[in-house]
């Protein structure tokens, strides 16, 4: 080998080791298929980023599930007990006008109830409790104390059915919410029963009220500051995942708006198609040959990166004025990709060699070489020498020249 030519192979090793992706060019495709045939590997091609390709944000990390209430603070719940699935008992009819019998007759039944209420016979209690509520059913303390009696037979549920009955007849009741924070105190609802308690205590100084407050209240100030605790990371949450959702929204308007600036970029860069024969139309008008919409150029990020290398936009300037510029490129990979990327997503029918051979209305199917131009020049169809597509011919055949007769 000469040592000019010697030298030039040490000068194209020396450009493959720093940048080894030209290696994946096709005319170099033979030295990368020599390299892989010794056990060697092309390092892979990287895919270049159109202009308005913003770098991804790191994505948020999950926040943790909120927990419940009583999964991690620790209450003491000596003396809670299952809740009673008893069928509620009678209510008497609200709506009912009470006689002066019926009301003696109520007044004598509440007193038996509390004698046996006295004796500790708390269903004795119930029973008379209820016969003179249906006597009575507009009396608010007989129902707060069939409530008491209730607790005492560890049935909160229906403690709190009577409670809150005797709250709609009246809601100043402290017997009704002192009984109602117990029964609530026996269901483990340390807030709840807290509540009731200080409403009761408010309304009347009962020592056994104040008492039961003492024992429920360093609970339910737990949970409650739990509660409080928990409130606030839901609404940190949701105030990051608002202004999570305010920033994507601002990036796809920020993409949107760098898009809409590189297609009208590539307008400016691209030849008019109103000054040449055939073309009808802008791109992104839609008016291309045979129907064709140029507006496909712009929506593909490969041939807007492309046309940013001047060397593309000025071949494709020059092969769009004049079809017979094409010969110029051939052998050009670069270039004839882009205008094999044209071609095809401008849909033009007929492919050959990558490039299309059948143009609407007459094209360059028969020129040697060409395989075909991606656009319509128009006129072009009936050239003598090859150009083919005589009366929307694009078989590619030559045609005959015209004889002396055909022209007269």
């Amino acid at each position: 080998m000469e040592g000019q030519k010697l030298q030039e192979l040490k000068a194209f090793i020396q450009l493959c080791k720093q940048q080894p992706a030209i290696l994946h060019s096709p005319e170099f495709s033979f030295v990368k298929e020599w390299i892989e045939s010794l056990g060697g590997t092309i390092p892979a091609e990287s895919k270049p980023k159109t202009a308005w390709e913003a770098p991804k944000a790191a994505e948020p990390e999950p926040e943790p599930e909120p927990q419940s209430e009583e999964s991690d603070v620790d209450i003491d719940n000596e003396g809670v007990i299952d809740e009673d699935t008893d069928a509620p008992q009678p209510m008497g009819d609200p709506d009912m006008e009470v006689s002066e019998e019926a009301m003696d007759e109520a007044n004598d039944l509440r007193s038996a109830a509390q004698r046996a209420l006295g004796d500790g016979d708390f269903e004795l209690a119930v029973e008379n409790f209820t016969k003179a509520i249906v006597k009575n059913p507009g009396s608010a303390p007989l129902f707060a104390k069939r409530a008491s009696c209730y607790c005492k037979t560890q049935k909160p549920n229906a403690a709190i059915r009577d409670c809150n009955r005797s709250l709609q007849l009246n809601p100043d009741s402290a017997l009704a919410y002192k009984w109602r924070g117990r029964a609530y105190r026996l269901l483990g609802k340390w807030v709840e029963s807290a509540k009731d308690l200080r409403k009761a205590t408010q309304l009347d100084c009962d020592e056994q009220a104040i008492d039961w407050l003492k024992e429920v209240q360093p609970r339910a100030v737990k949970l409650e500051e739990h509660i409080r605790k928990r409130e606030r990371r839901r609404e940190d949450r949701e105030d990051r995942e608002r202004k999570e959702r305010i920033r994507k929204a601002r990036e796809e308007n920020e993409k949107a708006r760098k898009r809409a600036d590189e297609e009208a970029k590539m307008r400016d860069q691209m030849p008019e198609m109103d000054d040449m024969p055939g073309m009808g139309g802008m791109p992104g008008g839609g008016g291309g040959p045979g129907g064709m919409d140029f507006s496909k150029l712009l929506s593909d990020p490969e041939i807007l990166t492309a046309f940013q290398d001047p060397e593309v936009a000025q071949a494709f300037q020059d092969v769009a004025q004049n079809p017979l510029n094409m010969s110029k490129y051939q052998n050009n990979p670069k270039i004839m990709k882009v205008l094999n990327k044209v071609a095809s997503k401008l849909g033009v029918p007929g492919q050959s060699g990558g490039m299309p051979t059948g143009m609407p209305g007459g094209g360059m199917g028969g020129m040697p070489g060409m395989g075909g131009m991606p656009f319509n020049m128009g006129g072009m169809g009936g050239m003598p020498g090859g150009m083919g597509g005589q009366s929307g011919d694009s078989s590619g055949s030559a045609q005959p020249p015209p004889s002396s007769s055909d022209l007269d």
